[in-house]
């Protein structure tokens, strides 16, 4: 027994005997898959992998929007992550809006984990159109999409700045808008992606697009946060581009232990910088962001704001 112990002993000074870390399985539900949403979550996938030294695996799903994600928590269940406007959290809470009739308790145990970069709207208009404000939209063929929220912020703006009538809205899916305006099946098309968004880096490298860019009555109009688009973030922008903005969160449930949802928010933050080198969406994301989290935080990921001294609200 003695030479047992010995043994054991020798082993555990050396590192011979050791435990296997088990890998955490994590379900990442983003956006469509031509939008700059599911291009941020296969690079969150990569980070996650990476940063954990194998130990977390995150799976990235497309959706067809933050409401579809939203309801899918009714469902889901073990690490279930997916990314929405946080107000959207609010409305699916009380039923109303979009989720009138939909309440369910599940939407009680939605916790928050990160901020990561805004929606960001894009009017993006080709060059034949010869369209620089919105007042040049009237008669022009503008492609809004179905479902997502930039297809309903982009009508409520047509609506806003009185071109609601005034334009035709073209039945063409958004993963074509960019053939479509290249051939002159439409003028413009909107689409909310976080800058710089693929699409219209295609757009505006392959067709000459331009973005347009929205007054300040527009903008306060919009009751949406003003955002500015740097000069030189597209081909051909010699200006800065006014515009807006809505928060977007990733999301987990109370299924989610507190350890993984610690693991994950640690592991999310340090290697943010890296994952601005590759992709500069990410540069913009602070943490400062966390006050546009309007609902509670997830235990785990609380923690660790706590650790680094960030500045939480009461709700949090």
């Amino acid at each position: 027994m003695k030479l047992l112990n010995i043994a054991m002993g020798i082993f555990l000074a050396t590192g011979l005997l050791s435990t296997t870390v088990a890998e955490t399985r994590i379900t990442y539900k983003s956006a469509k898959s031509t939008s700059s949403y599911y291009q941020m979550a296969v690079e969150i996938a990569e980070a996650m992998k990476k940063g954990s030294g194998g130990n977390m695996i995150v799976t990235v799903e497309e959706s067809q929007g933050s409401v579809q994600n939203v309801m899918e928590a009714i469902g889901r269940t073990n690490n279930y992550v997916f990314t929405t406007p946080p107000v959207l959290i609010k409305l699916a809470r009380s039923g109303s809006a979009m989720f009138k009739d939909k309440s369910n308790p599940r939407f009680d145990a939605v916790k928050a984990l990160f901020p990561i970069p805004s929606l960001t709207m894009h009017f993006v208009m080709s060059k034949a159109s010869g369209v620089n404000s919105f007042a040049d939209m009237e008669g022009k063929t503008i492609l809004l999409g179905k479902g997502s929220f930039g297809a309903k912020e982009g009508a409520k703006y047509l609506k806003l700045f009185g071109l609601e009538g005034k334009v035709k809205l073209a039945e063409v899916e958004l993963s074509n808008a960019v053939p479509a305006l290249k051939n002159g099946q439409i003028d413009g098309f909107v689409t909310a992606g976080s800058f710089p968004a693929p699409n219209v880096i295609e757009a505006a490298a392959s067709a000459g697009a331009n973005v347009i860019s929205l007054n300040d009555d527009q903008v306060k109009m919009s009751k949406r946060t003003r955002l500015i688009i740097p000069a030189g973030t597209y081909a051909g922008q010699d200006e800065d581009i006014i515009t807006t903005s809505l928060p977007v969160v990733a999301f987990t449930t109370t299924d989610m232990d507190d350890d993984t949802a610690y693991m994950l928010t640690k592991t999310y933050w340090e290697n943010k910088n890296a994952l601005g080198e590759a992709a500069k969406w990410w540069d913009g994301v602070s943490l400062a962001m966390l006050n546009n989290i309007l609902t509670d935080i997830h235990p785990g990921a609380k923690r660790y704001y706590q650790e680094v001294g960030a500045k939480l609200e009461a709700h949090h």
